[in-house]
């Protein structure tokens, strides 16, 4: 096994102290986007007005009159978009994946809702700069592991404290028992898997009835009024909000039989549940829509899940998700943390959905609108509208291009410098001095 030195480990844990600093600091005050063009998502497209940023909010869009002392910012021909929503990542809760000291997504057990990924975010993780840049300001940090590893945070790309970086919106996250193998090194048996599989799903519904149950008694205290609380049981005091339908459950399921299995274990129960992943949800596409849930998958860019598909299955699978009826929203679920790709996932969606009718009106909706409505944040993020947060971005062209580069980035109403630590390596490679002659003056 691969040993660091002190100093090596010191450094690196360390590092993500760099993405915290004056030059990352942003501002805040009145500001006026000025002759922009400007995508609301919801409202259509203005071709050419005003946005106005005032106490963190957005207080006029397109023919707005300029506040007395803002801060003039000038599209020159760019386009005003919402900030976008990625919603399946680690952002935060790992810095360095090789390092385990820097990993903080998967606890031990199997059950354990009470973890909040919210408690544990990083805010001076390298990766919230690296992934604002591109327009991506808004992540849904997910634990992993187990059948239930914890409560996911749906986190700003900015702030000093989690406090300060939530967005509005805690979901408990559930692992659906998988039927199948867990990618190529798995090697079990089907009877192996099948035990496991039975053997997972016997205890989900071991807990779902103990929190049911703990919800029962804890309608019954409260409504006869006894004295103290429950004894301390932190995995069903966190599930008691999903049983009652108060939290969101984000139910992981990616194999179609899953998926189905997943849907009639939820036919009687009245809980209100979004289904991530969904790989293989093209195959049961007919089936989401009619249990009416709305759908978070990704990565698009990803493989097919079986070698009998057509090489671009993956990439259609928002786009027949979609043509179902189905309510679509875009993740990366990325491990090597590359999810400022979030806008590249959304165009290969486009090219390989277009004709099935996901075009880049659902794409844009599908990383801005569609997950704020899924987590219930859509009065403040998703779009371009009066009384909304000013969390927003200028481009200078499509987002889901490559070529595009954001030039003006705002979260909660702070304008930030669009800089990160790979933009300073390049700065400092670009304009590189050499370094004086050994024994030189």
């Amino acid at each position: 096994m691969m040993r660091l030195s002190p100093l090596l480990l010191a450094a690196l844990v360390a590092a993500p102290a760099f993405a915290q600093g004056p030059q990352y600091q942003g501002r805040t005050g009145t500001f006026a986007l000025t002759d922009c063009r400007i995508e609301t998502v919801t409202r259509g497209t203005i071709e050419s007005g005003t946005v106005v940023l005032e106490d963190g909010r957005i207080t006029a869009v397109g023919q707005a009159t300029v506040p007395a002392g803002a801060v003039r910012i000038p599209c020159d021909g760019g386009t005003v978009y919402p900030g976008m929503i990625d919603s399946g990542t680690i952002i935060g809760l790992q810095e360095v994946g090789s390092q385990a000291e820097t990993r903080d997504f998967d606890e031990l057990g199997d059950v354990t809702p009470q973890m909040e990924a919210l408690t544990a975010i990083n805010p001076s993780s390298i990766h919230f700069p690296i992934t604002r840049v591109s327009g991506v300001t808004t992540a849904l940090s997910v634990p992993q592991g187990g059948i239930m590893p914890g409560t996911a945070a749906l986190v700003n790309a900015h702030g000093y404290t989690p406090d300060q970086m939530a967005a509005g919106f805690e979901g408990v996250v559930l692992n659906w028992p998988a039927s199948g193998r867990q990618g190529r090194f798995d090697r079990r048996s089907q009877e192996a898997i099948d035990k496991a599989a039975t053997e997972a799903l016997e205890k989900l519904n071991e807990v779902w009835d103990q929190a049911v149950l703990y919800a029962r008694i804890d309608s019954a205290r409260t409504a006869s009024g006894a004295d103290g609380v429950q004894s301390y049981q932190p995995e069903m005091a966190a599930l008691l909000p999903v049983v009652r339908g108060e939290r969101v459950l984000l139910l992981e399921a990616n194999a179609a039989p899953d998926i189905a299995k997943a849907l009639e274990w939820l036919e009687d129960k009245d809980v209100r549940v979004v289904l991530t992943g969904a790989a293989e949800g093209w195959r049961v596409a007919d089936r989401i829509a009619e249990a009416g849930l709305p759908v978070v998958t990704g990565p698009v860019t990803g493989l097919p899940t079986r070698a009998s598909d057509r090489y671009d299955r993956t990439y259609q699978n928002a786009a027949l998700l979609s043509q179902a009826g189905v309510t679509v929203a875009l993740q990366t679920q990325d491990r090597m943390q590359n999810y400022r790709n979030l806008p590249f996932h959304a165009g290969f969606a486009v090219a390989h959905g277009r004709e099935l009718g996901f075009d880049r009106q659902s794409a844009l909706e599908a990383v801005t609108i569609n997950p704020a409505r899924m987590f219930g944040v859509d009065g403040d993020l998703g779009s371009i509208e009066v009384g909304k947060k000013a969390t927003l971005f200028i481009a200078d062209g499509d987002p889901f291009q490559p070529q595009t580069q954001v030039t003006a980035l705002f979260i909660d109403g702070y304008q930030l410098p669009l800089i990160n630590r790979q933009t300073e390596l390049f700065e400092e490679y670009l304009e590189r001095v050499p370094g004086l002659e050994l024994g030189g003056e």
